[in-house]
């Protein structure tokens, strides 16, 4: 029976073994590939073993064993300490990248931010000082790549009207629990990955605009629900992160998401109730804040949304409302911290070296991670593109299939498996993955000014 059972358990190691190489072949992983077919071969030299030399049960219940304590220990899971949430502090739009890259230089506007704000004026001169996003001289320059980018950019500005609007007649009356159904469900068909709602709290709003007219009024946006959804982002674009796949897909997915949070808006407008769609360069909140507030996701080293099964490798959209709705709970996560804790790929191969690679530290009294927003920005404004590296280097953006949920499951459940995750995702994928080549379809003329994707 103990060599019964042996078989069993080796054979089922060995199928498992081989559906993970058809899973690395299918996502052009040469480097897990082979080593997961080298491993297959130790499991099967294990599997003939009885067959080939003296063989007694005692072996088989040794191995057994030793094998049952491995999983034993592999499941223990002690309780983790998460970052810490709520943020006690609003954020001024105006102290963004986004913001700072419009003020023009000699302008009122200019001049009074950099008087309260000196300490940002020589990193600002920096940035300005780089050809900048969709550049043609930006080293990543590609004329079909930056061009598609800058077509769905120009779209998702075309929705700006549409943003804000009046309710139109009087409200549609079902129950709260009915509006959560349809909206969440609609909102999904619209062609969102995931969606919730969100209590809405004074953290999750900007407290001042930093872009558009309004810039410096101050935001009064009482809506006591957010909408919050995310779309995916295409791993195939991601994986040739920082070049110019990842810009393309990051506007593509920024028009997606825009495109549905202003037709879920003027839904709920069209039902009676107030709504506000907050879309790339039309934002009132800080997204990432309310997704978390929305069971979406936990925030992670890089300061983005870390989603479940995607990682970071979605956008996100919202829609605040007074629609009557019922709240998700807030996702809480510490395991998935702790995994960034421990991991820290997204630091080691930021091009912009943005990104802390030291434990969360008290910032506004809070612990958290905090990105150099202006070292980030500034490779970009030099590559032409957004990055996106640290995305693709992130063990949780790896596909949204059996194999990688199964090693996300683990993640969650086991810290020594989280303590092992990310060495083995450094051996199976490289401690510092290259960027992939470009679609075959995309010209690959793809010129470049002598910058690598190792940063500079």
């Amino acid at each position: 029976m103990p060599l019964l059972l042996y078989l069993i358990v080796f054979s089922g190691i060995l199928v498992f073994l081989l559906y993970s190489a058809i899973v690395f072949y299918s996502e052009g992983a040469k480097r897990a590939l082979v080593i997961t077919l080298l491993i297959a071969s130790a499991v099967l030299a294990m599997l003939v073993l009885p067959v080939l030399i003296p063989w007694n049960e005692h072996r088989s219940v040794i191995i057994l064993i030793t094998m049952g304590a491995l999983v034993v220990v592999f499941i223990l899971n002690p309780k983790q300490n998460g970052l810490s949430w709520p943020p006690l502090q609003q954020t001024d739009e105006r102290t963004t990248m986004f913001s700072r890259k419009e003020l023009a230089p000699e302008s009122e506007a200019h001049q009074q931010y950099y008087s309260h704000h000196p300490q940002h004026l020589q990193a600002d001169k920096l940035f300005r000082s780089k050809p900048g996003l969709l550049h043609a001289q930006a080293a990543f320059y590609h004329p079909f790549g930056f061009r598609a980018a800058e077509a769905a950019f120009s779209v998702v500005k075309t929705l700006v009207p549409l943003v804000q609007g009046r309710p139109s007649g009087e409200p549609t009356h079902f129950s709260p629990s009915e509006n959560t159904r349809f909206v969440i469900n609609w909102t999904k068909k619209l062609g969102a990955l995931e969606a919730g709602i969100a209590p809405m709290k004074p953290y999750h709003f900007y407290s001042h605009k930093g872009r558009g007219a309004q810039y410096g009024e101050r935001i009064n946006n009482n809506h006591p629900y957010g909408i919050a959804f995310t779309v995916e982002m295409a791993h195939q674009f991601l994986n040739s992160a920082p070049h110019t796949p990842i810009v393309m897909e990051s506007a593509q997915q920024y028009l997606d998401a825009g495109s549905i949070a202003i037709q879920l808006a003027v839904f709920i407008r069209s039902c009676g109730y107030e709504a506000t769609a907050h879309i790339d360069g039309n934002y009132e909140v800080v997204c990432p804040l309310v997704a978390k507030d929305a069971g979406l996701g936990e925030l992670g080293r890089m300061g983005l949304l870390m989603t479940p099964r995607q990682g970071p490798r979605v956008r996100i959209a919202v829609v605040t409302t007074n629609m009557p709705l019922i709240p998700n709970k807030p996702f809480h996560d510490p395991t998935l911290t702790h995994f960034c804790r421990i991991c820290k790929k997204c630091a080691a191969c930021c091009p912009g070296q943005a990104i802390p690679s030291d434990h969360p530290t008290p910032l506004n009294g809070r612990i958290r991670w905090q990105i150099n927003q202006e070292a980030c920005y500034t490779y970009w404004c030099l590559s032409g593109t957004d990055c996106g590296r640290c995305m693709q280097v992130c063990p949780f953006s790896h596909p949204d299939n059996l194999l990688h949920n199964l090693i996300r499951f683990a993640i969650r459940h086991s810290m020594l498996f989280r303590l092992a995750a990310a060495k083995l995702d450094d051996l199976f994928y490289g401690a510092k993955p290259a960027a992939k080549s470009l679609p075959e379809w995309l010209p690959q003329k793809n010129r470049t000014i002598g910058l690598s994707d190792k940063g500079q």
